[in-house]
């Protein structure tokens, strides 16, 4: 996945809004306001998105894959930086980026949970 795919795929998800608050280079994915992503194109090589994540997952995705590490700059328990270079299959990206969006959709109040 590349990093086109990937706002794409982030950007199909429903009241998906993107920014820029913090840089040029960081775009931040948000639904109503939230953050549940953050991704960064790293030069020269290598793709990386924070991801929120349920506690004992991120654990057990850290376990399994060597590209999945506590959040960059963000809530290690919560937070995953996962690093996008085709070792981690697209299906199970797509997987991580849409439990983030519904994490953090859990958290939101019940009449912005399903517009």
């Amino acid at each position: 996945m590349n990093y086109k795919e990937l706002r794409y795929f982030c950007l199909s998800l429903p009241n998906t809004t993107s920014d820029f608050p913090f840089d040029e280079v960081t775009e931040v994915f948000r639904i109503h306001g939230k953050i549940f992503a953050l991704c960064t194109e790293n030069q020269p090589l290598s793709l990386k998105i924070n991801l929120k994540c349920d506690p004992d997952l991120a654990a057990d995705l850290r376990k399994t894959y060597t590209d999945v590490v506590p959040g960059w700059h963000m809530n290690h328990q919560h937070w995953n930086t996962v690093t996008v270079n085709g070792t981690i299959p697209d299906e199970k990206l797509r997987w991580m980026i849409q439990h983030s969006y519904e994490c953090v959709q859990a958290g939101m109040p019940k009449k912005l949970r399903g517009k």
